[in-house]
């Protein structure tokens, strides 16, 4: 649901407001819930109210992603054009899951749709953006304006060094080569040990999509007669493999997002088999989609952490294997520091 803030003028007293519960409590800052209004119509129009003057105000609009993902944008856009309209002096969103990240490359006739959602976020008013590990660094070149890319890592470092007993007989896990550098920055910061599970079960629908057919295997008759493409063979993946040594090792698997859980759960099965005896799964955004709270139940996993970044109570009900981090200490600091022009 979408939360706003407001600010005044810079100065140790901050006056804000907010719409609703976010993964910000604005005890933090001593704020106080703002005068918004935020509904859906009949016909399933969402319509924004602004029940107090917001001019010359700075105002960090709080959006959480739930599950309905593009009724939440809309609630974004729509109350960011709004208090635009009211004339507020600066519009910041606070978004700590940035929707649509993972859709962040062209994949065959498809679109870049974060892309879209940078450039509509512009158009709506926006100013600024808060935000806590995009999906993709890269991402940030898509907006015209300030994005700022939070880390959650140092909070999920504190749970391991705080909450797993006997840490120090630990490995970090990549799940696949694309986390290696996330999983290698885990493993420095903690002095343990690196394992990356490399390869694949079998050919999936999804891996005849990612490209690897690209040049096509056979010639195009369209092709001008002078001009002869070089053929290609297509990519395969080797049988699965953990490169590294997790025999009698704790395994922790590291990602940024956690939502159809096969993959962990897959992962989870190979170290087992390698001679692990304890998996945990840490994550910054627990999206926990569709069957996942049941699949992690019934798995070899022993815990699975992420951050409040995402809404996930009714998960943590169905599945006690769940928990929660809270980030929103550094999200009340980043709000801090912005409105009083202070460093980041």
């Amino acid at each position: 649901m979408c939360h706003i803030t407001t600010l005044g003028q810079r100065g140790p007293r901050i006056r804000r407001w907010l719409h609703k519960i976010g993964p910000m409590r604005p005890r933090r800052l001593g704020a106080e819930l703002g005068k918004s209004v935020v509904y859906q119509e009949t016909n399933g129009e969402t319509r924004v109210e602004i029940k107090e003057s917001v001019r010359g105000q700075d105002i960090f609009i709080i959006q959480t992603i739930p599950r309905d993902v593009n009724t939440a944008v809309m609630e974004l856009l729509i109350m960011a054009y709004a208090l635009k309209t009211a004339c507020a002096r600066n519009i910041i969103g606070v978004i700590p899951y940035f929707p649509y990240s993972k859709q962040s490359k062209m994949r065959k006739r498809g679109s870049i749709v974060c892309k879209l959602l940078a450039s509509m976020l512009a158009k709506a008013g926006l100013t600024h953006i808060i935000t806590m590990d995009l999906h993709q660094k890269e991402i940030q070149g898509f907006f015209s304006f300030p994005v700022d890319n939070l880390r959650a890592s140092p909070f999920l470092l504190q749970y391991i060094q705080e909450e797993i007993p006997n840490y120090r007989n630990a490995v970090i896990v990549a799940k696949s080569p694309d986390a290696a550098k996330r999983a290698q920055s885990y493993a420095e910061r903690l002095r343990l040990g690196l394992a990356v599970i490399h390869g694949e079960a079998q050919c999936t629908e999804l891996d005849m999509d990612d490209g690897r057919h690209s040049p096509p295997m056979v010639k195009n008759a369209t092709v001008h007669p002078g001009l002869e493409l070089p053929l290609m063979m297509a990519k395969e993946k080797p049988p699965i493999t953990v490169v590294g040594d997790v025999g009698g090792r704790i395994a922790i698997i590291v990602d940024d997002i956690i939502d159809d859980v096969e993959s962990f759960v897959a992962a989870a099965e190979i170290l087992k088999e390698r001679g692990a005896y304890k998996i945990y799964v840490m994550a910054t955004h627990g999206i926990l989609s569709a069957e996942a709270p049941r699949l992690i139940e019934e798995s070899t996993i022993d815990e699975v952490v992420v951050t409040n970044t995402v809404p996930h109570e009714v998960q943590k009900l169905q599945c006690p294997k769940i928990k929660t981090v809270d980030i929103s200490l550094i999200l009340s600091e980043a709000i801090r520091r912005i409105h009083n022009g202070e460093s980041m």
